[in-house]
């Protein structure tokens, strides 16, 4: 029944969410444990709601009901009525306005204030203590949207794993300075488009840009009552809608299409950060926004004490994707931004709480082995951030195939190794060659480990080499969050200096680190701004910053200019280079030629042998490379001194130098002999022969 006359009928329990058909809107929502559901309609500004209606059919444990006079761009919400009772794990509100799980679009922003709590705060019962004023006039509202777009000729790129060199960038980070966009631009999915923007990203070379969270999240209210913001949005609290903040004035989802559609143009592959590990709604002190109040029983992992949650990822929830309804609305979120967005793929946060069963972690869990199945996600790439904060949550190594994963150890080993520690000499070249050690298994391939030295979640490549600390006081904790190992070094002075020397010491370890992960066996990660010599002042733990410390200058000077043609040069070398990207693991096997595919040499020439390998002085050495055709020779020196090293008997050419800083084209004059390989340093040589 309608309070003020819209007619409603019993319509489908499928889909879930708002579906405009292009005659009206079904509404369908999911809730096992409701006793009553009703849809909310608000005036277009929504501020005042102006009908209530109660969904006629409750179908399967999903609530729906067909309005056929609801157009697209009607604001709407849920109030769901039923039990409030945390000690048996609900925790229903209907003084609360919800948003829709499945709403393809939010308009607004929270607007913190006690009344989006379900239960009284302050009250001497806690969360037991039900709080019973309307919530509607702080939250964002759903809109029904017509989901139409024209793709045109969208193709996707369809960059093979071997070739794929992965860009983590930020919406508003690569946006937010740029000089030539306008300033309604900067900061969204529009300024991201822009041909200036997507220019930098073909000059690079780079093939594929994963996004930081562009699903809806908001601002927590402990940041904004410290004037802060969450600014990285790892807080997702609607899984098919865009970030509004991401939309330029008066925009819609459309704009993340036209930004799909353009970097597709430009060759370029568009991954999504994703957190399906937990909502923003956080503890049991959290606020009701949707998922809560809609079944909390249902969509939450809940600890024996159903009053309070299992957590699993250290933000006060975990998402019970052993449900078949939260499972089901994983996956269909998954396949809309595959196939009405055209996404190429997805990296998951806290991915080992997408397979647990509580304290144990399986490989073949049900979410697992649903998007292994699955003919459209299949086919799609899949990352994995493979931990969480849980018991048995460090997982490196052992996704499933088809599954790649962040490869944490070997950014430990390639800081530590070239900043001067002992005894990585063996692991580096376990690197060197894709960490079969953790990856070659089940017929997994060397890019299944994602190489990287930074990512967002800490040091920038300036400040891994210009602090020897973390700096995270801008985040008002006292120094006291982001972790304190670091690998870093500052290279003789903390922070910022005008010491030339150090300042050209600093410059060859960010060619060194660089240099290491875009030649490295696997796929390659950059992070943002790491080519242009962004820095974050030493703060590792960015996550609040909406500000310079995160956003990427555009403005250049001639060191980071002659940094960023490096970078450039060493990433077109990888992709003219298949030695350094093959589609197999190398463990000396014979080539067609009969040499062995890789060699580990001593500076001397001969073979390492196993007592060189367990010596923790050692600290040069090189890789000879082959595929019967081609040779490559990769040498490495972390020593502070220079380390002659004897060339196998050949002609061979320079390609890559990071003590000069060069990378040659086509390859250098010919050489051969001995080569004075400079003190923390690293070449790249071809056979000239």
């Amino acid at each position: 029944m309608s309070k003020t006359g819209h007619s409603v009928q019993p319509g489908l329990p499928y889909p879930l969410g708002a579906t405009w058909d292009g005659s009206g809107v079904n509404f369908a929502l999911f809730s096992a444990n409701a006793k009553k559901v009703e849809l909310c309609l608000f005036d277009p500004a929504g501020r005042r709601e102006v009908e209530r209606v109660a969904l006629p059919e409750f179908t399967d444990e999903v609530w729906h009901g067909y309005l056929p006079d609801v157009r697209p761009g009607q604001l709407y919400g849920y109030r769901v009525h039923g039990p409030y009772a945390p000690e048996a794990g609900h925790r229903f509100n209907p003084n609360k306005l919800l948003l829709d799980p499945y709403a393809l679009e939010l308009r607004g922003e929270i607007r913190w204030h006690d009344a989006a709590f379900g239960y009284r705060i302050g009250h001497p019962r806690g969360d037991l203590a039900m709080d019973r004023r309307d919530s509607a006039f702080v939250m964002p509202k759903c809109v029904v949207i017509d989901p139409a777009f024209t793709w045109g000729g969208d193709a996707r790129p369809r960059t093979h794993w071997k070739d794929t060199i992965v860009y983590e960038a930020h919406v508003k980070g690569m946006t937010a300075r740029h000089p030539d966009l306008p300033a309604q631009l900067r900061g969204t999915f529009a300024g991201l488009a822009d041909a200036r923007v997507v220019d930098h990203l073909v000059k690079l070379g780079v093939t594929s840009v994963e996004l930081m969270p562009v699903q809806a999240f908001f601002d927590d209210r402990h940041l904004i009552e410290r004037g802060l913001k969450n600014y990285w949005g790892y807080n997702t609290i609607g899984f098919f809608a865009p970030a509004p903040r991401y939309l330029s004035h008066g925009a819609n989802l459309h704009e993340f299409k036209l930004l799909v559609r353009r970097l597709h143009e430009a060759g370029i592959e568009v991954i999504l950060d994703v957190v399906y590990n937990h909502t923003a709604e956080g503890n049991h002190m959290g606020p009701t926004l949707s998922f809560r109040g809609i079944d909390n029983a249902s969509y939450y992992m809940l600890a024996d004490d159903r009053r309070y949650y299992f957590d699993t990822t250290g933000c006060g929830n975990t998402m019970n994707l052993r449900h078949q309804r939260v499972l089901q609305m994983v996956m269909d979120s998954l396949r809309y931004w595959v196939e009405q967005c055209h996404v190429d793929g997805f990296r998951f946060d806290l991915a080992s709480s997408l397979g647990r069963d509580r304290d144990v972690f399986d490989s073949h869990a049900v979410f697992f082995d649903a998007v292994r199945q699955d003919p459209v996600l299949s086919t799609v790439k899949l990352i994995a951030e493979p931990w969480d904060t849980g018991p048995d949550g460090y997982q490196t190594g052992n996704f499933p195939p088809g599954w790649s994963e962040w490869n944490d150890r070997y950014r430990d080993v390639a800081r530590g190794y070239w900043k001067g520690d002992e005894g990585l000499a063996g692991d580096l070249a376990g690197n060197l060659l894709g960490s079969a050690s953790l990856f070659e298994k089940r017929g997994r391939r060397p890019w299944s480990s994602i190489n990287f030295v930074t990512a967002h979640d800490g040091f920038t490549l300036t400040d891994v080499v210009s602090f020897n600390d973390k700096h995270n006081e801008a985040n008002q904790e006292d120094n006291q969050d982001g972790h304190s190992h670091n690998l870093s070094w500052n290279c003789g002075a903390e922070g910022e200096t005008d010491d030339a020397g150090i300042l050209d010491l600093r410059d060859r370890m960010r060619r060194n680190l660089i240099a290491t992960v875009l030649l490295s066996q696997g796929t390659p990660m950059i992070l943002m701004g790491d080519e242009n010599g962004r820095s974050q002042g030493g703060n590792n733990n960015s996550y609040c910053q909406d500000d310079m410390m995160n956003w990427l200058s555009w403005e250049d000077d001639e060191r980071q200019t002659n940094f960023m043609d490096f970078v450039r040069d060493a990433i077109a070398l990888r992709r003219r280079q298949p030695l350094l990207a093959q589609p197999r693991f190398l463990h000396g096997r014979p080539t067609p030629a009969g040499d062995p595919d890789v060699q580990w040499l001593r500076p001397d020439g001969q073979a390492m042998t196993q007592e060189d390998w367990d010596n923790p002085h050692t600290r040069s050495m090189g890789a000879l490379l082959s595929d019967g055709r081609r040779r490559l020779l990769v040498l490495v020196n972390a020593h502070h001194e220079e380390v002659p090293f004897s060339l196998p008997a050949q002609p061979w050419r320079m390609l890559l130098d990071t003590a000069a800083g060069t990378v040659a084209p086509e390859g250098s004059e010919r050489r051969d002999g001995d080569l004075g390989l400079p003190g923390r340093s690293m070449v790249v040589l071809e056979s000239a022969a």
